[in-house]
């Protein structure tokens, strides 16, 4: 029987395991709430509850006969909460083959919209990211000690069902912000849900970039999207007066622009994307969307 733990079990891996139900026996995913841990159990995956700090009786035995582990928690000032906690518990873990760790772009910081791959050093200039690259090192030197593969996904903007242009548009929350210069990826959670596959199946160890062929300015898929809709896009925004109303968080994103290869992506795990640029994944989506009844 193969066990994956997921811990911090968010729309990625929740993606990841519906579209390969049998990739294994048992499927254990963690959330920082009861509330949380009972919508797991509703999608028929074994759901424990993890506030980041304490291991739990069922949590110490999901560690012990994992196989694989999916970790998407946002890590603390210590690290990634569950090295941090139960560092002892996962060294000792007989089963553990494979760490997978979901990780952003973020990390590289701002490059004036210049090209970067995995070989260029990252930037950790706000303590989030700082966090994030410290949780990698941790669990890149964790699986070095260990002799287990350990990958660290550096994620693109992610969009799907459920997360993407056409709902915005819908609900009237989407905003098509205009910044001279600004450029960055995304990626479709089904290419995210290949390269897991093609991680565990290659056993692949060390850091990728998992992100589509196509950087471009952040309002170019709202008006694409707007466009496939037959309405027209919300009008532009100046990030100047934007930036009044957003989030610590959000400042730091905006501050960021880079365009970023996925040759290791290709090359050395041999992932096809099925949505290499936003325009396919957008115009796949929406007719998924009216096929369901949802636009």
């Amino acid at each position: 029987m193969t066990t994956l733990l997921a811990v911090g079990l968010g729309y990625c891996a929740r993606h990841f395991i519906a579209t390969c139900p049998h990739a294994f026996d048992r499927v254990v995913g963690t959330a920082r709430t009861p509330e949380g841990a009972a919508a797991i159990r509703a999608t028929g995956a074994e759901g424990l509850v993890f506030d980041g700090n304490q291991i739990g009786a069922d949590l110490a035995f999901a560690i012990s006969q994992a196989d694989v582990l999916i970790l998407s928690a946002p890590p603390e000032a210590a690290g990634d909460p569950l090295l941090a906690a139960a560092r002892p518990l996962l060294e000792a873990a007989p089963r553990l083959s494979q760490v997978i760790y979901l990780t952003t772009l973020g990390v590289y910081g701002d490059h004036q919209g210049g090209w970067v791959d995995e070989t260029t050093p990252p930037k950790g200039d706000s303590p989030r990211l700082q966090r994030r690259l410290r949780a990698e090192a941790d669990l890149l030197a964790f699986g070095a000690a260990k002799g287990i593969a350990v990958a660290s996904l550096r994620l693109a903007g992610i969009y799907g069902p459920g997360r993407n242009a056409f709902l915005q548009l819908k609900a009237g929350e989407a905003r098509r912000i205009e910044k001279p210069g600004q450029v960055f990826n995304r990626i479709h959670v089904a290419d995210i849900s290949a390269t897991i596959a093609a991680v565990l199946a290659r056993r692949f160890n060390g850091v990728l970039n998992v992100t589509d062929d196509r950087p471009a300015p952040p309002g170019d898929p709202i008006a694409f999207a707007a466009g496939l809709m037959g309405v027209a896009p919300p009008p532009a925004v100046p990030f100047e007066v934007a930036a009044k109303t957003m989030s610590p968080m959000a400042l730091s994103f905006w501050g960021a622009s880079k365009r970023v290869r996925n040759a290791r992506l290709k090359d050395e795990l041999g992932v096809t994307l099925a949505y290499p640029t936003f325009e396919e994944g957008l115009t796949a989506l929406y007719a998924q969307m009216r096929a369901a009844g949802d636009l």
